[in-house]
């Protein structure tokens, strides 16, 4: 009776440990979700973006350029000034 009563707490001890453990892993899942952003939230819950500055086109080279480093010459829009002088 004894070995009958040993083998069931020895049973229960096991899946015991064994649920815990799969609680555990479980939970540090969920807090790693909360951590990430989701990629597949809806359109209108994802977070702003920084805007973005202005692209201008070089009239010489065809190259596009932050607008913060536009050389404007003869009505035109360049990206340098050597590019302006010529």
């Amino acid at each position: 009776m004894t070995r009958i009563l040993f083998w069931l707490a020895l049973v229960f001890l096991v899946v015991f440990a064994i649920r815990s453990k799969i609680r555990s892993v479980q939970q540090r899942a969920q807090q790693q979700q909360r951590q990430q952003p989701n990629p597949f939230t809806p359109p209108g819950r994802v977070a702003e973006l920084p805007d973005a500055e202005l692209m201008l086109c070089c009239a010489h080279c065809g190259v596009y350029y932050p607008a913060s480093e536009n050389v404007q010459a003869k009505g035109h829009d360049y990206c340098s000034h050597a590019h302006a002088t010529v």
